[in-house]
C-alpha cells in the first residue's frame, strides 16, 4: 500500500511535465510573442525621360544591380546640341547689345557731333550775313524781295538744324538712356535663362539611376522613341524592404511604432532577419486572400509595415514570411537601424 502511495505522486508529476513540454511544443501561442503573416514588399520606380527623342544608347540589362547616380541609358544628343549652340549664340549677341550700352559712345561718336555742330553754327553765320546782305540790297531796289525772303527761310531752317545738332551732341556725351540699359540687361537675362534650360535639356537625355536598386524591366530599346509617358526601366528599390502583414483588432492595442520584430521566410528557414515595426494603418480592410491567418479571410484587419534589414538582399519582392513580435518590450520610438549589415 506505502508503494502504490508513492507512485501515484510520482505519476503526477510526470504526467505534469509531460503536458508542458507538449503544450509548448504543440503549436499553441506564446501569450508573449504575437506571430503576423505577409509577404515582401519594395518600391518601384518607373524611369522615363522627360523630352521625346530616340533612344542612342543603353547600357544595364535587366536583373543588374545599380548605384544611385549609375548612368543607365543615353537618347540621340544631336538636337540637344544644337539648342545649345543657338541659345549661346544668341546670348552672346545680346551680351554686345549689352556692352555697347554700358561703354556709351565711343569718342569718335562724340567727335563727329562736334564737328557737326559747328558745321551748323558755319550754316547759321553764313545764312545770317546773306540774309542781311539781300536785305541791303532790297532796300537800294538792287535785289528782289522774295531774295531777301528765300534767305530768311534758309537761315531758319539753319538755326533748327543747328539746335537739332546740339541736341544730339549732348546725348552722344550722356550715353545711352538708363531705360535702354535695363532692358538691354533683361533680354539678357532671359538668354542666359534659355542657355541654361537648352543646357538642362540636354542632361535630361542621359537617365540615370535614382537610388540603389535591381533592374527589374527593360520596356524599350536602341532607336526607339522615349518620352515622359514612356518608360525605359523599371528599377526596384534595395532599399527600405519591408514585410506587409495584417494584425487583426484584437492585436491592434499590442502593437507600437518601433517594436523590434523577427523576420522568417520559407525560402530560408535557418535565417532570421531583424526588423522593427515602422507603420501601422490607421483604417482597417478586408483580410487579403493571399496571407493566410487562423482567423476567418472575411475579418477585418490593419495593415502593418514591419521593416527589414536585408544585407544580403535574400528578401524578394512578393517572398511569404512569418513576423514574431515579442510584447514586452521596452518603450521605442523612430525608426530601428540595423546591425551587422
Amino acid at each position: 500500500m506505502k508503494k502504490k502511495k508513492l507512485i501515484a505522486p510520482a505519476m503526477l508529476f510526470i504526467s505534469a511535465v509531460l503536458a508542458g513540454w507538449f503544450y509548448r511544443h504543440s503549436g499553441q501561442p506564446d501569450p508573449d510573442r504575437l506571430t503576423l503573416y505577409g509577404n515582401i514588399d519594395i518600391r518601384q520606380v518607373n524611369l522615363s525621360f522627360h523630352d521625346p527623342e530616340h533612344i542612342e544608347q543603353i547600357v544595364v540589362q535587366e536583373g543588374e544591380r545599380v548605384k544611385q547616380g549609375q548612368l543607365l541609358a543615353i537618347q540621340d544628343l544631336q538636337r540637344f546640341q544644337y539648342a545649345i549652340d543657338s541659345a549661346a549664340a544668341r546670348l552672346a549677341q545680346q551680351q554686345q547689345v549689352m556692352n555697347r550700352l554700358l561703354n556709351g559712345s565711343r569718342p569718335e561718336e562724340i567727335a563727329k557731333a562736334r564737328a557737326d555742330v559747328k558745321a551748323a553754327e558755319a550754316e547759321v553765320d553764313f545764312a545770317g550775313k546773306e540774309l542781311k546782305r539781300l536785305q541791303t540790297l532790297s532796300r537800294k531796289k538792287l535785289a528782289s524781295i522774295e531774295a531777301a525772303d528765300r534767305a530768311r527761310s534758309e537761315l531758319d531752317s539753319a538755326r533748327e538744324k543747328l539746335q537739332a545738332l546740339r541736341e544730339l551732341h549732348a546725348l552722344t556725351v550722356i550715353g545711352p538712356r538708363q531705360e535702354d540699359i535695363e532692358a538691354a540687361r533683361a533680354s539678357l537675362r532671359v538668354e542666359q535663362t534659355a542657355l541654361k534650360l537648352a543646357k538642362k535639356i540636354w542632361q535630361d537625355a542621359h537617365l540615370y539611376a535614382p537610388d540603389d536598386g535591381v533592374i527589374q524591366n527593360r520596356m524599350l530599346e536602341p532607336g526607339d522613341m522615349a518620352d515622359a509617358q514612356t518608360p525605359v526601366f523599371t528599377l526596384a528599390l534595395t532599399d527600405p524592404v519591408w514585410a506587409r502583414v495584417y494584425a487583426s483588432e484584437t492585436d491592434l492595442g499590442k502593437l507600437r511604432p518601433g517594436m523590434v520584430a523577427e523576420i522568417r521566410s520559407d525560402s530560408f528557414p535557418d535565417q532570421a532577419y531583424q526588423g522593427w515595426v515602422g507603420y501601422i494603418s490607421p483604417t482597417a480592410e478586408f483580410t487579403p486572400k493571399a496571407v493566410e491567418t487562423v482567423e476567418l479571410r472575411t475579418s477585418l484587419v490593419y495593415q502593418v509595415r514591419v521593416y527589414a534589414c536585408n544585407p544580403k538582399h535574400q528578401l524578394r519582392l512578393g517572398m511569404p514570411v512569418t513576423v514574431s513580435i515579442k510584447l514586452i518590450q521596452p518603450d521605442v520610438t523612430g525608426r530601428q537601424h540595423c546591425t551587422g549589415a
